[in-house]
This record gives C-alpha cells, structure tokens and sequence, in this order.
C-alpha cells in the first residue's frame, strides 16, 4: 500500500515538473501576472488617491459649512446687540432717570410699548423684561401666554454678569425659564444695562435699569440643520468658559473624543466661544467605503477573468501544439503520412499547415527527378519576376505621374518622375560603373524630392573644371549616400544649407568632394571616423560612408577612397577619389 502511494506521489511530482518545463505553463503564469500586477498597483493607488481627495474634499466641505454657521450666528448677535442698543437712541439728549424713574418711560414712549417694540423686532425673542435700578420693578412682555412669575426671576445671577462689564452686552449661557408657570423651555438670555447718559460722566457708570430678553435656541437649529449631520454626530456652541449654548446630545455635556471622530472647530468672536463639531468618521465617509468595496470586487471579477482567460489561451494554444510535436515525432521516426488537421486561420494553423507542406514537399525532394524539375521551374519563374517586376513598377509610376498632371498637381507630378529615374537608376542590373553625368542626374534627382521636402531650405550646388570629362566613368550610387549624410547630420541640425560638390582632376584621379555648411564635427569625431574607415572590421554608425569607402577600395585599390575632414561650427568635407576610367571596363582590370 505505501509502495502504491509513494508510486502515485512519484507521478504526481513528475506531471508538474513536466508542466513547469512547459513552455505554456511559464507563458499563461507570466501573462497573469503581468496582467494582476499592473492590476493590483493600479488599482490599489486609485483607490488610495480617490479616497484621499473624497475624504479631503468631503472634510473641506464640512468646515467651509461650520465657518458659514459661526459668521451667521456671530452676525445674529451683532444684530441682537444693535437691538439692545435701542434704549440710547432718542431724537434729544434726554435725562434717562427722570424718564425711567418719574415718567415710565424708554426713549420718550412708555416701558411696556418698548418692550412690545423689542419683543417683535426679532422671531426668536420669546420674552423681555426691563428691571429698574431705583426700585427693582420689573417690567413684563411675552409673546406666549404663561404665567409670569417675577419673584423667580434669576437677577441674583444675571446681574453680576452686567457689573463687571456694565457698558457691554452680557449673554447668559442657555438654562430653563423656571421663572414661567409649568414651562420646561431653554432660552438664552442677553442683557444690557441703561446708563444715564445726560450730564456728567462718573467714573461709575449711573445704571438706570437693565433690559433683558430671552432668545429661542431655535435660532440654531436653522444653522444645525444646514450641516446635515447624522444621528451619532454631535454639535457645541461654547463660550470660553466652557459654557454650553446650543447641543444636539441631550446630556448638553462633552463626550469623550476617539481616534474615529473628526473634530472640527471655528471661533465666534462675538460669544468669545466657538462651535464645535464631532462627527463620526464612519458615516462621514460611508460613501468612499462603499466605492472602495465595488472597486475591490471589479478588481477580484477582473483578476478571475484574466486567470480563466490565461488557463483558457494556454490550452488553446498547448493543444495544436502537442498534436504537432507528436505528428513530428512520427515523421522522425520516418513515417512520412504524419499530417496535422488544420483547424484555425491564425498563427498556429499556419504553422500546422507549414508542417503538412513541409512533410509534402519531403516527400517530393525524395525524388530526384522532380527536384531538379522543381528548381529548374523555379529559376525561370524567379527570372520571369525579375522582368516583370521593374516594367511594372515604372509603368504603375507613370499613369500616377500622368494623373497628378492630369489634375494640376505638376510638383506631385515632377516628385514620381524623379522617384521613377531614381528606383530605375537603382534597380537596373549589371551596371557597377557609370558615366559621371549619369551619376550626376540621378543625384539631382534626389535633391528634387529632398527640396520639396524640406521647403527649399536645402541647396545644391555642383562644380567642375574644364579638364573633366562627363562620361568619365565612377562608381555607380557612390555620390548620393555622402550627400544624403551631409544632409541629415550637417544640414538638418542647422535648419537650412548649402551641399556644394566639386569635381576635379588631380593627376590619374578623378577627385569628387562633397561638402556643406552644417553643424560640422569636432576633431575628436573626425578621428573616430578615420580609425572606422581604416579598420573594416570596426563598428560604426555611420554605415553610408563606411560602405562607399569599401566599394571603392574593393573596387578600385587601396589607395582610393574618401577622406574626411570638419571643423564644429563650420561645415564638413569628404573626398572621393577614383581612377579616371575612360570606358566601362572591370574593376580587375584596373592598372
């Protein structure tokens, strides 16, 4: 039994060992993973840099919203503050005290109807009162019926507020009107003394009597509101002694504050407290979660997808596979009817069907006969294309040259017929040497297409003395390379130039010299180029001119070539020299 299993084992470990040696085992593992790692990364810096701008944005949001909230309910205050200061603003300078004390009254008109006055000029203000300092009779008006009752009012408390500042705006922190019959109401009362303005002023101001007025904490709520915060979030108006004016808990007290609440806090000058917000983190940013996890699932869809998909390519493209590495095994073994079924347009069926081919044409090369019937056919049928071919090419040139004519286009036009010269001049056989005019034309006509291209910012310009015959001959394409470099390394950096060719004899040689008025080459580079052209075995990237140099040394001998010479800033210069060649002869034949 242990045999057994140990044999089981052995097989297991032996089919993946052959799977990981498998060329399509290592090619669907790779192509998952660099399909999951792109994924993961992507997706994970997404979601990081998504949660983070939400998060910001959405905190952002909330403060512009509590700074909004602590200007309106500071601006609410101010306004209460002008109310309270209605007491002083009388058409005569009148004596306060004769007028609160004698005649009853606050600004010329009786106590009760500037009570009424202040008690509508605002919805919040629930109740107010008036207490005179002579007396201490206190003066009633209330928007809600209820049973006032004086004797309860908290003067004992409020009043030492108001004498340590008694020129200045005292805010009694929020409490229960206990001062009202069956009423379990909050308010907030504020409260300003009347000082005697007339006369004299005392280094103790002369209180007349003292106005208050109880305002509804409704008037936060309108700003409460507003915020839209949820149900676990909490909300203070403080002042700077830690006294509560407006809670949302019904404990009006402070909760303890943890790593998942975000505290928010903007100043109210005018209370000389703030407003405080603690919101839960949770239901802050419940949305950002809820995004995250539907982009962590698309992300676990996708990377199922693309195993499945990886597994799935793997296999279709390990089948055709196995079956012709079986089909080969056969024909090894010499068993020449091996064929593969052909079941798909792409790469692999082309490959199958190249494997059947291939067995075919096995089979025929076999006989001797046929193979050199075959290649003999294949010989002349390479000849025909090699006729027809060029013909084709020149007369298909033609009608498009006739067409751009045709139609006005005579640059277009002049373009072919200089490319066709060009392909002509290039593709015709058994020509190494040609007269030194042929040469010439062909190069001109590719300065044609060369200045069409570059918007005439490129010139040529071609010299020669009087002892120079023009159907000297010279080696074929030997000319057009060195101008093409000179164009594409000296001109093109510059913007604009000059190529100037000169054609000289010096002795028994025919000297050609190609130069320009580029960029040029610093003497370190002419040096390098030099050792290149003198060391055929030496790389280079400058393959045009280390090409022609070998065709004319190889045709011509070793004492021709070219010669290089630059300076940076000035221009280049490369000569070529060749022997004078009268006739069209053999380069082996040379002297």
């Amino acid at each position: 039994m242990n045999i057994l299993r140990q044999r089981r084992g052995e097989r297991t470990v032996s089919r993946w060992k052959l799977k990981w040696n498998s060329v399509f085992f290592k090619f669907s593992a790779s192509f998952i993973l660099v399909g999951l790692i792109p994924l993961f990364a992507l997706s994970y810096f997404s979601v990081q840099t998504f949660t983070g701008h939400v998060e910001r944005y959405t905190e952002n949001n909330l403060r512009q919203m509590i700074m909004y909230m602590s200007l309106n309910i500071n601006t609410a205050f101010k306004e209460y503050n002008e109310t309270s200061k209605l007491m002083y603003r009388s058409e005569n300078d009148i004596d306060q005290t004769h007028q609160v004390n004698v005649l009853g009254q606050i600004n010329q008109i009786p106590i009760e109807a500037y009570l009424k006055t202040v008690l509508y000029s605002d919805p919040n203000i629930r109740s107010v009162y008036f207490v005179r300092s002579s007396d201490k009779q206190i003066y009633y008006q209330g928007k809600i019926n209820q049973a006032f009752l004086p004797e309860l009012l908290p003067l004992e408390q409020w009043m030492p507020v108001l004498d340590e500042e008694p020129k200045q705006l005292a805010i009694i922190p929020t409490h229960e009107e206990t001062y009202f019959m069956k009423s379990q109401k909050s308010v907030i009362t504020v409260g300003r003394n009347l000082i005697d303005t007339s006369g004299l002023l005392t280094h103790k101001p002369r209180v007349v009597g003292t106005l208050f007025f109880d305002i509804d904490p409704a008037l936060f709520d309108q700003f409460y509101k507003e915020l839209n915060l949820g149900e676990h979030d909490e909300i203070y108006i403080i002042n700077n002694a830690n006294q509560i004016f407006f809670s949302n808990t019904e404990l009006q007290a402070w909760s303890e504050t943890s790593d998942d609440v975000l505290v928010l806090s903007e100043e109210i000058p005018f209370l000389q407290g703030k407003v405080t917000v603690k919101v839960n983190k949770t239901s802050l940013f419940n949305q950002i979660g809820t995004t995250r996890d539907a982009v962590y699932i698309a992300i676990a869809i996708c990377s199922l997808v693309l195993i499945i998909m990886g597994g799935w390519f793997s296999r279709r493209l390990a089948g055709p596979i196995r079956a012709l590495t079986i089909q080969m095994t056969k024909v090894e073994s010499g068993n020449l009817a091996a064929n593969v079924t052909v079941r798909s347009n792409d790469e692999m069926g082309r490959l199958v069907h190249g494997f059947n081919r291939m067995v075919e044409r096995l089979k025929s090369f076999i006989d001797e006969v046929y193979v050199a019937e075959i290649k003999q056919k294949q010989a002349e049928l390479y000849a025909l294309k090699s006729q027809i071919r060029p013909h084709y090419l020149y007369n298909t040139l033609e009608v498009i040259r006739m067409n751009a004519i045709h139609h006005d286009a005579d640059e277009v036009g002049d373009m072919i017929l200089s490319l066709s010269k060009q392909l002509k001049y290039v593709i015709d056989y058994g020509e190494d040497w040609v007269p030194l005019h042929k040469e010439l034309q062909h190069l001109q006509d590719y300065f044609y297409i060369i200045d069409v291209r570059y918007e005439q910012r490129f010139e040529l310009k071609i010299t020669s003395t009087d002892n120079v015959n023009m159907d000297w001959q010279i080696l074929k394409l030997s000319i057009q390379p060195i101008v093409e470099n000179a164009i594409q390394h000296g001109l093109q950096p510059k913007g604009r130039g000059t190529v100037g060719i000169t054609i000289e004899q010096q002795e028994d040689q025919l000297i050609v010299t190609v130069f320009d008025d580029g960029v040029g080459m610093d003497a370190e580079t002419v040096e390098r180029l030099h050792r290149a052209l003198a060391d055929p075995a030496k790389p280079t990237k400058s393959v045009g001119l280390k090409n022609v140099h070998e065709r004319i040394r190889s045709a011509c001998g070793e004492e021709y070539g070219l010669a290089i010479s630059s300076r940076k800033h000035v221009g280049t210069s490369i000569q070529l020299r060749f022997p004078i060649k009268e006739d069209n002869y053999a380069a082996s034949d040379l002297g």
